[in-house]
């Protein structure tokens, strides 16, 4: 069992812009004065140069370009739907936003065959949609692959018996809390966990300040302490510049690099730096189109693929 991987999906963009459906709960995103056909072209560009960082430190990156007849201003973003199991499973994930539910293609899934990943088997929970429940894959999800933990902040993309099914399913220990965000004055759900928190093999990245609630603060900390993780705590100021946004993913030789966003990097101190460097190198990409107008940032353009060799 492997908590990286060196295999990611990505979906480059056609149709990429501000989603006037996700903006309801995703108060990270914002409109930016350009035309859409503008923003598609720079968030392209990102995309890009993105994929060629990955790829040049041995980051096996498949890409997969969108369908442009879709519709799916928010298909960069393929974490949301789908996640990829090393016993060959896939999970399909109901979604909030009617538009992004267009994304889940089952040609995706034929693309990692032709790649020559093995799928055993589909688990499939968009019948919760017909309930309006939401769980929106490794976007809510954290997964604790070594110790089979599931670390998830409760939102309206994120429901909780849909976190316990998955964690009974996958016979994982949930890690459930809320975490909040201020907005207009308000303590709001952070639509998706890995905003918050990012989980590494040998430490976490965390907004510890977004977790209200005292006992549920201890809890998270005491199973990443248990399991011998370093903290590294961010403030909600750097959890706005995507600093809790990063995946750490393998690369030449086996070699762990931690992934975020120039904001992210840019946001953090030096002694953060230092930090997550006794771990592990930092690779950072500017992304600011895509973070401004998607509201999401690196972490949630990599899907994981951690599926057998066929």
């Amino acid at each position: 069992m492997s908590q990286t991987t060196n295999t990611i999906l990505m979906i480059r963009p056609v149709n990429f812009r501000m989603n006037e459906q996700t903006a309801v709960n995703n108060y990270f995103q914002e409109g930016l004065n350009l035309k859409n056909t503008e923003i598609n072209a720079k968030a392209q560009e990102e995309f890009d140069a993105f994929v060629e960082k990955l790829r040049a430190v041995g980051v096996h990156v498949i890409v997969e370009e969108d369908d442009k007849l879709l519709d799916t201003p928010d298909s960069i973003f393929p974490n949301n739907w789908v996640s990829f199991h090393e016993n060959g499973n896939v999970v399909i994930y109901p979604m909030f936003a009617e538009n992004r539910r267009r994304e889940r293609r089952e040609e995706i899934l034929i693309r990692l065959e032709e790649e020559g990943f093995k799928i055993e088997n589909i688990i499939d929970y968009t019948s919760a949609e017909e309930e309006s429940l939401f769980l929106e894959g490794t976007g809510s999800l954290l997964l604790d692959r070594i110790n089979s933990k599931v670390y998830c902040a409760l939102s309206a993309r994120a429901d909780e018996d849909l976190v316990i099914e998955f964690c009974e399913d996958f016979d994982c220990a949930p890690v459930i809390f809320t975490a909040n965000q201020t907005v207009d004055g308000k303590r709001m759900p952070i639509y998706h966990t890995n905003v918050m928190m990012c989980l590494s093999e040998q430490f976490s990245v965390i907004c510890l300040d977004s977790i209200d609630d005292k006992t549920e603060r201890k809890n998270v900390i005491k199973n990443l302490k248990a399991d011998g993780k370093a903290i590294i705590d961010i403030s909600e100021l750097q959890m706005h510049q995507f600093a809790g946004n990063m995946l750490q993913v393998q690369g030449h030789n086996g070699q762990r690099y931690l992934v975020m966003s120039k904001a992210a990097h840019d946001s953090l101190t030096p002694k953060q730096v230092i930090e997550i460097e006794k771990f592990c190198p930092i690779l950072s990409s500017s992304l600011e189109t895509i973070e401004t107008c998607g509201g999401g940032s690196a972490r949630c353009m990599m899907a994981e693929v951690f599926l057998p060799k066929a």
